[in-house]
């Protein structure tokens, strides 16, 4: 039995003080809930102060980024042990916005991948097509494309170590949601194209994320699909009730 995973993606928004007062009254309004795993993603200037707020608690830690070296000179970045060091378990990679504003490739993806990895970060990979890409009837060889390309060549115990998030692109932020059944769609197919790369068993073993206007109203009917483990979450992540409704999911 997978066991889901909510993961809140913050973006670029909350200041230091503003991430301390919503990850106190997460971690009130979510004390005892275990049988699910809880991620914050805040930006890199709240990792260090959240991770101290968050110890003994049920929510971890996770970065919306990392660079794909280990240190060096690379002005403005932030390497994986840096993360480490602060306290970070999971860290977010390739997400749309990574790859439509700052040009990621399914290549650098797999770079970042595989060194997250080797520093014992837990990897969401994100994937998933644009409104054109969907209209045009490629949804699934862009799926294909970015899976192969970012999240192949792994070891099967890496593989099994891998969330991958499925969010189409047309409904980040845009108020707009796959149905039910289109998300679960592509979730199968995800699945069983990872069936082809590393088996059934770790195919079956993999969770797999829906991401793109998650909200509470609709996460119960997303959480009924038998390929959706969980949700990767961005503007009802930064609201205390929202946020909480939506890891409190019910399961028809």
């Amino acid at each position: 039995m997978r066991k889901p995973v909510m993961a809140g993606n913050w973006k670029m928004n909350k200041t230091v003080a503003e991430s301390v007062d919503l990850v106190k009254k997460l971690s009130a309004s979510l004390a005892g809930v275990s049988d699910r795993d809880i991620v914050v993603c805040p930006p890199f200037t709240s990792l260090a102060i959240v991770s101290e707020v968050l110890k003994g608690t049920s929510i971890s830690l996770g970065a919306q980024n990392m660079n794909d070296h280990t240190d060096g000179a690379y002005t403005g970045e932030v390497a994986p042990g840096m993360l480490t060091d602060v306290g970070c378990q999971y860290v977010i990679l390739g997400h749309s916005e990574r790859r439509q504003y700052y040009g990621e490739t399914d290549e650098l993806v797999h770079k970042k991948l595989q060194l997250a990895l080797d520093k014992k970060l837990i990897p969401i990979v994100c994937v998933g097509e644009l409104l054109k890409e969907r209209e045009e009837g490629r949804t699934f060889q862009v799926i294909e494309k970015q899976i192969k390309g970012g999240v192949s060549g792994l070891s099967p115990a890496q593989a099994t170590g891998v969330i991958i998030a499925y969010e189409p692109v047309w409904a980040i932020g845009t108020g707009k949601t796959a149905t039910p059944a289109q998300a679960q769609e592509v979730h199968f197919f995800i699945r069983g194209l990872m069936a082809r790369i590393y088996g059934d068993a770790i195919a079956n073993s993999v969770r797999i994320l829906y991401g793109g206007s998650v909200k509470a109203d609709n996460i119960d009917t997303l959480m009924a699909q038998p390929d959706i483990d969980g949700g990767l979450v961005g503007g009802a992540s930064l609201d205390v009730n929202s946020f909480t409704r939506i890891v409190k999911f019910v399961k028809a």
